[in-house]
């Protein structure tokens, strides 16, 4: 039964790789630079930090079966985990954001079709 977990597992982690690579490329071709991937802080793991014209975007990308699927994934406890590590990301990185940070959401579905909900939620905000 453990070897059944690990495999889905796996494939759950090639899946999030993959659906982080589609996310960033869609990032890219729409001008935003990515300054990080997968960063990791002591209040968790930030899948993407992206740049354009002096705005941080924070990203949390959502792979699922549908798009509908993925949007649902965010959970209030997700939120809280990206809030604390992008205080310690920006801690340890003063320089990006000069024009302000928001959180996007990027959902990617099965067939690799990427959407953005742009500044999705911001600090403070009720769960």
């Amino acid at each position: 039964m453990n070897e059944v977990r690990g495999q889905r597992g796996r494939g759950a982690h090639a899946r999030g790789l993959t659906a982080e690579a589609a996310a960033a490329a869609a990032l890219e071709r729409d001008g935003w630079t990515v300054l990080a991937r997968r960063l990791r802080t002591g209040a968790g793991e930030i899948d993407l930090v992206a740049e354009k014209d002096g705005l941080l975007a924070v990203v949390e990308v959502k792979g699922r079966p549908s798009l509908a699927l993925a949007a649902a994934a965010v959970s209030p406890r997700q939120r809280q985990r990206l809030l604390g590590a992008a205080e310690q990301m920006l801690a340890a990185h003063p320089d990006w954001g000069r024009a302000g940070m928001r959180f996007d959401v990027l959902l990617v579905d099965a067939a690799g079709t990427v959407r953005r909900i742009a500044d999705a939620f911001r600090a403070g905000m009720a769960d």
